[in-house]
């Protein structure tokens, strides 16, 4: 997996995620490893120091199908969450960040398998390019990525706007008719939240989380220790 030409973007991608890599990730590191575009150039870092012999040891839990892929394909000691229950350091990428590094994640629709791996790590970094940041949430990203139950995906998707306000409906596949289905079996919401209030996200996260069917929601909050 090698960069050649890179637009600013990817190029601001690559950025973070080799500047905070170098900074965190250790010879022995047990490392969680995120979901997502930016995550492709932490792979990339990770191919080239584990091959170049300066990171020995290493273990990686992957947060999805994707990723895991990524890792096998570049030579890289893959683990789960069943032989690797502690991690030291998970690296992810975030859909919006803002001034207080409350995130929005899921856009992959990996978010309850991120949050289980950032949960089992004792420090969670973020990755990013310039145009995830925010002063605000919904400054840049216009909705949130819940994870839901198939069974419960109906009535979520109802009572979302009436107990919230906005809309909601199921994320529809690209290339397949029907719903996108999770690495967990479940389907995506995306909720697009009113953006004339100020939204009380802990309050929301709570709420939501307690909603029978939900398995989680992409709001990361309270856990991001640095942002690149």
């Amino acid at each position: 997996m090698v960069s050649t030409e890179l637009s600013p973007i990817e190029k601001a991608k690559r950025d973070a995620a080799y500047a905070c890599a170098k900074k965190h990730v250790y010879p022995g590191c047990k490392l969680g490893v995120g979901s997502g575009s930016t995550v492709k150039y932490l792979v990339e870092y990770l191919e080239h120091a584990y091959k170049g012999g300066s990171l020995k040891d290493l273990v990686c839990v992957p947060t999805s199908f994707m990723t895991k892929k990524w890792l096998v394909d570049s030579g890289l000691p893959v683990s789960d969450l069943d032989s690797t229950p502690v991690l030291d350091v998970c690296i992810d990428g975030a859909d919006e960040v803002d001034a207080d590094l409350t995130c929005i994640k899921g856009g992959g629709g990996c978010l309850a398998r991120e949050k289980i791996v950032q949960h089992a790590s004792r420090k969670f970094l973020v990755i990013a390019d310039h145009t995830k940041e925010a002063v605000s949430l919904g400054d840049r990203y216009q909705f949130l990525p819940i994870e839901v139950l198939p069974f419960a995906s109906t009535p979520v998707c109802l009572e979302i706007p009436r107990l919230h306000g906005g809309t909601a409906g199921l994320r529809m596949a690209m290339k397949k008719a029907g719903p996108v289905i999770t690495d967990n079996g479940s389907y995506i919401i995306d909720w697009v939240f009113p953006k004339q209030k100020k939204m009380d996200w802990k309050a929301i996260q709570a709420k939501l989380a307690d909603t029978p069917g939900i398995v989680d929601t992409g709001l990361f909050i309270d856990v991001v220790d640095e942002g690149y």
